[in-house]
């Protein structure tokens, strides 16, 4: 059965997370993703730690189901082998800091020239204009910069916190995913290409402003974000690990009460209405763990869940890929890799009803790709062992070097 994006192909010219993750959505939807990488280097994750094989976890886990391709883009004849696979191309997306896109060649003017109706993608960190756009990023940065690190720390006052993910990169490449699918059905109803603008820091803003930012909502009447937030959260201690209970609605706040044999907490007026428990949240959640506190994870979940109140147990990495949610819903895969062996990796989370189970095409080894693109391009066997010996290319030799 058919794939949704079967049929489209991308040029990928992203590195590190943000823009693979993007372009990995893309391929796991049956997309033609050839990721153009640089000789003997490639994607600087390849170089991570946590390897097997030579091949490391991140760049496995971010570049499955695409092809690779070697180019060196200081080469004249590279360039052109670039800009003849963005002719063939429906989307073409960078993520270079920007102006450099421009320098090199690779723009979208100069894209745009081989492509007219080509969806050019730029991902960039603080945007493309303003005092910050030059600037290098990193995901801590961008925590920083877009309010996110003050909201984890729990209030301005307390202490800014960063999110223990690397949550403004993935999201950025959701957006982005999201983005290009947008543009190619604009593009099929008419539209034409367009180009897709699209910053780490935007990203997160959009995400905090849907929950987080209601106290900046009506211009002339910020609330004060320090007395607006609790500094505890929704994770509780009990005799044998943490759980995490969370209550919204009086039925669920009456259910709590039960479940936890306190029933005079109702009583009291900090706690009478939806307002009064969020005014007295640090309260109402000391409370809370203080009860938690005096059994054990088992019989509080069991509990909790007979009297209707939401709770989870809190899993670790290792706890998660056993748990019988997680199982029966086959979140996680296991792949064989031909070169890192034996692979866990999450499954793709939208499922398709009109698709069938999507082949799982290991992460490639660098340059693994290069004859058979070259060749989907239409170069012949000796144009491409013409470029080979200029330097243009690259190939991946036996044991998967690029050279």
């Amino acid at each position: 059965m058919k794939q949704p994006l079967n049929g489209y192909r991308v040029c990928d010219m992203t590195a590190m997370i943000s823009g693979p993750l993007a372009t990995m959505q893309l391929a796991d939807q049956g997309a033609d993703v050839i990721k153009v990488e640089r000789p003997g280097v490639g994607d600087y994750t390849r170089l991570a730690s946590n390897r097997r094989a030579g091949m490391s976890a991140s760049f496995l886990n971010n570049n499955r189901n695409k092809r690779s391709l070697a180019l060196d883009l200081k080469h004249s004849e590279g360039l052109a082998v670039l800009k003849r696979i963005a002719a063939t191309s429906d989307v073409f997306v960078q993520n270079f800091r920007p102006g450099v896109a421009e320098r090199i060649g690779i723009g979208e003017a100069a894209i745009r020239e081989v492509a007219p109706d080509i969806i050019y993608v730029s991902i960039s960190g603080f945007g493309a204009d303003g005092p910050y756009a030059a600037k290098p990023v990193y995901d801590p940065l961008v925590q920083a910069l877009s309010g996110l690190a003050s909201i984890q720390g729990g209030s301005d006052v307390a202490r800014p916190r960063l999110v223990r993910t690397i949550l403004p990169d993935k999201l950025t490449g959701y957006v982005a995913a999201q983005a290009i699918t947008a543009a190619l059905l604009a593009r099929a109803n008419g539209g034409g290409g367009q180009h897709i603008q699209l910053s780490m820091l935007d990203a997160v803003i959009d995400f905090l402003w849907h929950s987080d930012m209601n106290s900046q909502t009506f211009v002339g009447a910020d609330i004060d974000q320090s007395q607006a937030a609790s500094f505890i959260d929704l994770i509780y201690q009990t005799t044998t690990g943490y759980i995490s209970v969370a209550v919204q609605t009086d039925a669920q706040w009456q259910a709590l009460t039960e479940a936890l044999e306190t029933p005079h907490w109702r009583d009291d007026p900090r706690f009478a209405t939806p307002a009064d428990r969020q005014d007295n949240i640090d309260a109402r959640l000391a409370l809370t763990q203080e009860r938690l506190r005096q059994a054990s994870a088992e019989h509080w979940l069991e509990r909790l869940t007979e009297y209707g109140v939401p709770c989870a147990p809190v899993l670790t990495r290792s706890d998660l890929v056993d748990h019988p949610q997680i199982r029966a819903n086959g979140s996680v895969l296991e792949t064989d890799h031909a070169i890192a062996g034996r692979l866990r990796q999450a499954r793709p989370a939208a499922r398709f009803s009109a698709a069938g189970e999507m082949p799982m095409r290991g992460a490639p080894r660098l340059a693994a790709d290069t004859r058979s693109v070259l060749a989907d391009a239409g170069y012949d066997a000796a144009a491409i062992a013409a470029l080979i010996d200029s330097g243009a290319v690259a190939v991946a030799d036996t044991q998967g070097n690029a050279g």
